[in-house]
């Protein structure tokens, strides 16, 4: 009785959520029109797309810095983004947390870094953004615009990624897996296929010369940042899974099918790769 009750107002709750933050037709398809990148899904997806982005402007809070102007357009567009990577997941992992602050361009973080010799080191450096255990993701609306999909860069998802990675602490690139969504793929079979991948894409950027380096820079599906850590290897990776599939498949075939077995999808419609499960609904 407890649980057909909790059930209920769940489901009063949903309601109510996309009656209060429904997206007018106009809007939701200029937001369409502005992510290309999106084009891979059906019909029925995009439905549920629509409200699952609906449910997450309702459980999130949206604030922006030095006088932008917040509208809805760049509301919708941050959270169309930030909802695709859990589409066939849930909103339950982006919990324990709701503040989306928007900066004009990029803006300057503090880090704490520990060199070659051991010695830590304060550093400000300039960033597109920025996701906080337990505390809010930041963006660039300058750098959250940029959604061509020319190359692999998303700033939206590698944020959002990050959150996924820091579900059950730090992130480390080894994200949660569930065993609803994600059986039989576990942490073992994860890092088979992903500590081995991004080892191996540290040595290849570790081997370019200073000479070439300019060019693969250019030239790279993937990111040099990716190298930093596997945090960052795993969020430039989803990037190129969502924005870049066919190429990252092309690419990275055993890290694109790792990834679209973990977010439940596979945008470069290689087939045969998901768990046999419906999709969860947006919640």
């Amino acid at each position: 009785m407890l649980s057909k009750l909790t059930h209920w107002f769940d489901s009063r709750r949903r309601d109510r959520a996309l009656r209060t933050h429904a997206i007018p037709d106009a809007l939701w398809e200029s937001t369409l029109a502005g992510l290309p990148f999106l084009a891979h899904l059906e019909a029925a997806d995009l439905v549920r797309l629509r409200e699952l982005t609906s449910l997450f402007i309702a459980q999130k809070s949206f604030s922006t810095a030095h006088e932008l102007e917040l509208t809805d357009a760049m509301t919708v567009a941050i959270a169309a983004q930030a909802s695709l990577p859990v589409l066939n997941l849930s909103l339950d992992l982006y919990r324990g947390w709701v503040g989306v602050i928007v900066y004009p361009g990029e803006f300057v973080i503090r880090k704490t870094v520990e060199d070659e010799d051991g010695v830590v080191h304060e550093i400000e450096q300039d960033a597109s953004g920025e996701a906080w255990e337990g505390g809010p993701v930041v963006l660039s609306w300058e750098d959250a615009q940029m959604t061509d999909g020319t190359d692999a860069y998303n700033v939206v998802i590698h944020e959002f990624a990050h959150k996924i990675d820091m579900l059950t602490g730090e992130a480390d690139g080894h994200p949660p897996l569930f065993r609803r969504w994600h059986a039989p793929l576990d942490a073992t079979a994860w890092a088979d296929v992903f500590d081995t991948a991004y080892d191996q894409f540290c040595a290849k950027v570790d081997g370019i010369s200073e000479r070439r380096w300019a060019r693969f820079e250019r030239d790279s599906l993937i990111d040099p940042y990716a190298a930093d850590h596997p945090s960052e290897f795993f969020a430039v990776c989803s990037e190129a899974l969502f924005v870049q599939p066919r190429a990252f498949e092309a690419e990275y075939p055993e890290l694109y099918r790792l990834l679209a077995r973990f977010y439940r999808q596979d945008p470069a419609r290689v087939g045969a790769l998901l768990p046999e499960t419906s999709p969860v609904p947006a919640k």
